[in-house]
Parts: structure tokens; C-alpha cells; sequence
């Protein structure tokens, strides 16, 4: 884990759609803004080692609880999508008072907030960081378009607590990252769950075409074996102009938590280039 010292945290509640979001802040208030969003049945915990050291390093961080996770409930208004999501981060935004371009970063769900984020209003975003999620405007085959709608189907009928136990142990590599990971999706009723995936299920746009046009920093782990994240990264690298695309080694779903120490390096320098703290 990061032997950076844990700075203090200001927890900040916003009322979005019948449900309290929670998020926290901190850093210096001054400081460019970096906001992190966690992957589907985590929480905003799974950025702990990255809030010191950006921190430390000048930046304002702002972490938060998707609806649904953490505590950020009971999930409100349902059915949700990846738009709602997007739309319940902007909120946040605009409750802390930040209206110009930031750095938006996410893994897994997080990252396909964060994707729609850009593709929606690519002015609030100066700089956009993935890790391990699947690039949502790439044409992708119908048949899989069609395993990620069915693989709802699946989930309805998989008894909830092996399926937890799957989560934990296949979204990272190191015993206390699926340790946090139980935890974290043990707090999550399955009604949510199922509707929390629903959302991702429907955030595929694809977009022949497009392109982002912000610095991106693509990561995923060397062990990561979920869905075609580590298939496809290296096209969705080739089709943006300004992507850096790095695999963090040791490392699987959860890349982030798994070796935080070479993801750090990596943030920091990358954010040194593109947006650097004063």
C-alpha cells in the first residue's frame, strides 16, 4: 500500500433523484481538480492510495459513491443509467462550485462515466484517465452487444452470494484489494446490484468516427480477464489522437489497488504533462 500520508477529507451530501450522493474532497482548495469514480459494486475507497499522493502533489481529489454504492443510498430512482450517473457527477461539480474544464478519471463503470462525460459536454473535461474499462463508442460485433444485454439475464438467477464471491475474487489480483472488494459488494442488496448493471449493460454508443479529443491516459492490468478490456485497448489507442495507453504490470481488474505504487508514477507523470498542478 502507498506510504503517503492520508490527508483530511471533507465529505460533501448532494439530493439527486431520491437518493443522497456522498462524496469527499481533499487536497489543497485551490488545487486543479481531479475526480476519480469507482467501478460497478465498489466504492469510493478503492481510491485511497491515489488521494494522498495527488494530494500531496498539488491536486484537489474528489472521490464519491455512485448511487447505490457505499453511501450513497438507497439508489433512488430507478431504472438508472450511465447518463444518470454522469448527470449525478455533474451535480456534484456544480454543488463544489466547478464549472471550468477538470480531470475526470474512473475505472471499469467509473470510466464509462467518465467516457460519457466527455462525449456529452467534452468542455467540462481537460484530461480524461481509464482504467480497465471497455471503450463505449468503438462499433463492437452485434453477438457481443448481445452477450453483455443477456449477461443481465444470468445475474437475476445466480445465487447473490456466489456471485459476490466471483466479483471479489476475479476484479483483483492481491488478497486485501479482494478482501476491500467483498466488502464492498456486500453492502449492495441484489435488486440494486441488477439494476446497477442494467445501467452498464445499456452504455455502449458506438460512434464511427469519433474521437476524443483530450489527453487520455488508458490503463488496464496485465491480469485483467474481464470482458474485452485488454483485447480492444490497443485500437481504442490507436483511434484517439492524444491517448497514452500503459499496462500497469501485476495487476488485474482493480489495477489501480492491485499496484498502486507504478499506477502513481504513472497518474502523476502524465498529469505533470497535461495538467499540471501549480
Amino acid at each position: 500500500m502507498s506510504t503517503w500520508e492520508d490527508p483530511p477529507r471533507t465529505e460533501h451530501v448532494v439530493a439527486r433523484a431520491g437518493s443522497s450522493v456522498h462524496a469527499w474532497t481533499a487536497g489543497p482548495a485551490d488545487g486543479p481538480l481531479v475526480v476519480l469514480s469507482h467501478g460497478a459494486s465498489m466504492d469510493h475507497r478503492m481510491f485511497d492510495d491515489q488521494v494522498g499522493p495527488l494530494a500531496g502533489a498539488g491536486y484537489r481529489v474528489l472521490t464519491w459513491d455512485i448511487r447505490g454504492h457505499g453511501r450513497s443510498r438507497p439508489i433512488g430512482r430507478v431504472p438508472m443509467g450511465v447518463a444518470d450517473m454522469a448527470d449525478d457527477l455533474v451535480a456534484l461539480l456544480d454543488h463544489l462550485d466547478v464549472r471550468g474544464p477538470v480531470c475526470v478519471g474512473g475505472q471499469s463503470l467509473g470510466g464509462v462515466i467518465a467516457q460519457e462525460l466527455v462525449y456529452r459536454a467534452p468542455e467540462r473535461v481537460a484530461v480524461l484517465v481509464i482504467i480497465g474499462s471497455t471503450c463505449i463508442t468503438l462499433p463492437i460485433p452485434r453477438w457481443e452487444q448481445w452477450a453483455l444485454r443477456s449477461s443481465l439475464w444470468w445475474f437475476r438467477f445466480w445465487p447473490w452470494d456466489h456471485l459476490k464471491h466471483v466479483i471479489a475474487t476475479t476484479t483483483a489480483d492481491r488478497p486485501p484489494v479482494r478482501a476491500y472488494a467483498r466488502d464492498a459488494v456486500d453492502a449492495i442488496p441484489k435488486a440494486d446490484f441488477l439494476q446497477i448493471w442494467r445501467g452498464v449493460t445499456r452504455s455502449l454508443r458506438p460512434e464511427p468516427g469519433y474521437r476524443i479529443e483530450v489527453p487520455l491516459l488508458l490503463t488496464h492490468g496485465a491480469l485483467d480477464r474481464t470482458g474485452d478490456i485488454v483485447r480492444t485497448a490497443p485500437a481504442w489507442a490507436a483511434r484517439d489522437p492524444y491517448c497514452r495507453h500503459v499496462v500497469i504490470p501485476l495487476a488485474g481488474h482493480n489495477a489501480n489497488q492491485d499496484n498502486p505504487e507504478f499506477f502513481n508514477r504513472v497518474l502523476l507523470d502524465f498529469l505533470a504533462e497535461h495538467y499540471p498542478a501549480a
